[in-house]
This record gives C-alpha cells, sequence and structure tokens, in this order.
C-alpha cells in the first residue's frame, strides 16, 4: 500500500509564507502525478496544484503567481510553497497520488491545517 505523510502547516499572519512537505512511500514503482488539494469548512475540496511526472504544473486560478508547487522525484515527495497568504487561503490541505494501477486509484494524505489570521 501507499502512505503519504504531510508537514508544515501551521498558523501565519496575512501575507505571510508557508512550505507544505508531502513523502509518500510504500509500493510506488513508478513517477506519478501528485497534487495538493484544500478544504474549507462548509465548502468543496478544490484543487490548489498539480505537478506530472515530467514536471508540467497547473494551478488554481485563486493562488497563481502566490503558490508554487514542486518534486523531488529521488525522494517522492512533493512541496508546495505558499507565499502572500490570504485569509481565504485558511483550509485543511490535502496531498493526493495517483492515479496509479489498472484500477486507476488515487491516495491520500490525512491533511494538514492551514490557518491565516492576524
Amino acid at each position: 500500500q501507499v502512505q503519504l505523510v504531510e508537514s508544515g502547516g501551521g498558523l501565519v499572519q496575512p501575507g505571510g509564507s508557508l512550505r507544505l512537505s508531502c513523502a509518500a512511500s510504500g509500493s510506488i514503482f513508478g513517477i506519478y502525478t501528485m497534487s495538493w488539494y484544500r478544504q474549507a469548512p462548509g465548502k468543496q475540496r478544490e484543487l490548489v496544484a498539480a505537478i506530472t511526472s515530467g514536471g508540467s504544473t497547473d494551478y488554481d486560478d485563486s493562488v497563481k503567481g502566490r503558490f508554487t508547487i514542486s518534486r523531488d522525484n529521488a525522494k517522492n515527495t512533493v512541496y508546495l510553497q505558499m507565499n502572500s497568504l490570504k485569509p481565504e487561503d485558511t483550509a485543511v490541505y490535502y496531498c493526493n497520488l495517483g492515479p496509479i494501477g489498472a484500477r486507476r486509484k488515487d491516495y491520500w494524505g490525512q491533511g494538514t491545517q492551514v490557518t491565516v489570521s492576524s
């Protein structure tokens, strides 16, 4: 099985920065797309950023120019550098890996809380 371990969340003031990390381990035998999603209370979970095995990136319009997704394939780790944070960025951020295999299964981390408040 695959496990995703997230770190880097916390409390930050508006305009500040945080860097999230997500390390994947387990039965992974290739390089796959990794993504960050977020979900605020009462809102739908949304895609924040994604990075493919080849390094191509995609961002939600709300974070373009402020967030940067990157990866270290040797470590099976994905990062999300978050700058110029706004209160509306407050959410639980989830790491995603996949799809993997014939069943096209995705794997999720448990989430890390990001709170932007003065």
